[in-house]
């Protein structure tokens, strides 16, 4: 299976995981759980929410990690300050990475919008270089789209 195929799928799967629940807790619960058992070579998936200045850690898969990140700090904070979405191959080269995992070597980081507010980030980590592809991306980017679709939103 082609990535593009295995996004669409995943997203599918998603959906029918969330049909009938419109909690964002629970629902983001389930979507970590669900990339973490179905992305190979990751070692932590999971949101962190929008608390003023701050992210704060919301429902994940993985080792523990960091509880809050301010805007700007970190590839999270980075996402949230541009507004964009950021790939990141080697987060030892990303100025000012904050390294929850020390095993952690690239990342990719999706804001999460209600409107034009965002409320925060799905967080994807792998402990190999260069795992994430731009494919993965849109891949990731489509996901969160189906999850924000499905949820009843937070405002941050």
């Amino acid at each position: 299976m082609n990535v593009t195929s295995f996004y669409e799928s995943l997203c599918a799967q998603l959906a029918g995981l969330l049909t009938g629940e419109r909690d964002w807790l629970a629902n983001t619960a389930n979507a970590s759980a669900l990339l973490f058992l179905e992305l190979e070579d990751i070692n932590w998936a999971g949101f962190y929410f929008l608390h003023g200045s701050e992210l704060r850690l919301g429902p994940f898969q993985g080792k523990p990690a960091c509880t809050r990140i301010e805007v700007g700090a970190g590839v999270c904070g980075t996402a949230v300050r541009t507004g964009q979405s950021q790939l990141v191959e080697d987060v030892h080269q990303f100025p000012g990475h904050i390294a929850c995992d020390a095993v952690s070597a690239s990342e990719v980081v999706v804001p999460l919008y209600n409107g034009d507010q965002c409320i925060g980030v799905l967080d994807i980590d792998s402990p190999l270089i260069a795992r994430f592809t731009e494919q993965d991306l849109a891949g990731v980017e489509a996901f969160a789209k189906t999850l924000l679709e499905s949820s009843d939103l937070p405002s941050s």
